[in-house]
């Protein structure tokens, strides 16, 4: 198929996304700034005191998880595929003074606008369902770490995606092993506001299984340091979702996990 009319179409609608999400309850803008971090706890254990270290963060949106790791010491720098989301991150960066920088461009082709090597490369929560391929992705996280520096992902778990939530109930209808585009064309977006005037999002994703994943950053050469599947997320994004003690959201019946995390090393 045509990768880059998909990746354009995928462009279009998250540069729509950035003023309706900033605005939106789900990201907190006026609570982010004044100081509440947009970080989890997953991603906060697993990479730990960042004070100091280089971290590149990957299909950063507007850059609010880019900013708490700025807030934590981290030196950041943030990648995005829409000009409307590194525009804000910008504005907020500058905003809040902080000292993150950001790339406009296709995560998949980072290497070319950012030479630099860093202690620290992260992604989460939504990233590579927009990737065809995670092997030449796999490429190029090798590329911008330090020998000894860290891949960390935490990101929904494949299961969630054999779904079609766009009817009710949701169906499983895509495949574990889908090679295929999934195109889907709705009204509104997970962030949205009841209230508000509903955008129409066309969308061209792609399933990617857990073999894919790891079997990805260990041909580009990582080593797997750990490897998790959790039964809570922090975002109440999939329908019929419980809310624990934790404050996290669970299926009622727990049938499946709903996120996977990752950490890698660069030997």
């Amino acid at each position: 198929m045509d990768f880059q009319k998909a990746f354009q179409t995928n462009k279009e609608t998250w540069e729509q996304k950035v003023a309706i999400h900033a605005a939106s309850d789900f990201y907190f803008m006026e609570d982010f700034k004044k100081g509440k971090s947009s970080l989890n706890p997953y991603e906060v254990k697993a990479l730990g005191d960042v004070n100091g270290k280089s971290l590149l963060h990957l299909q950063c949106h507007f850059g609010q998880d880019t900013l708490s790791w700025s807030r934590l010491g981290a030196n950041c720098t943030g990648v995005d595929i829409s000009e409307e989301g590194v525009k804000l991150a910008r504005a907020l960066n500058e905003e809040l003074q902080l000292d993150a920088t950001f790339a406009c461009c296709n995560v998949l082709e980072a290497s070319q606008h950012i030479s630099e090597t860093f202690d620290i490369v992260f992604t989460s929560y939504g990233t590579i369902g927009w990737l065809p391929n995670l092997k030449p992705w796999a490429a190029m996280i090798t590329e911008r770490l330090k020998p000894g520096g860290v891949f960390y992902i935490v990101e929904f778990h494949p299961i969630a995606w054999m779904y079609d939530y766009t009817v009710s109930p949701p169906k499983m209808k895509y495949a574990y092993h889908q090679k295929e585009a999934i195109y889907e064309e709705y009204e509104g977006t997970y962030a949205e506001d009841e209230d508000s005037t509903k955008m129409i999002s066309k969308e061209y994703g792609w399933n990617h299984s857990l073999s894919d994943v790891i079997g990805s950053l260990l041909e580009a050469g990582l080593t797997i340091e750990s490897f998790n599947e959790y039964d809570s997320s922090p975002y109440d994004v999939f329908p019929d979702l419980v809310k624990n003690e934790e404050g996290m959201f669970e299926l009622k019946e727990k049938m499946y996990p709903l996120l996977f995390e990752v950490k890698a090393i660069k030997k």
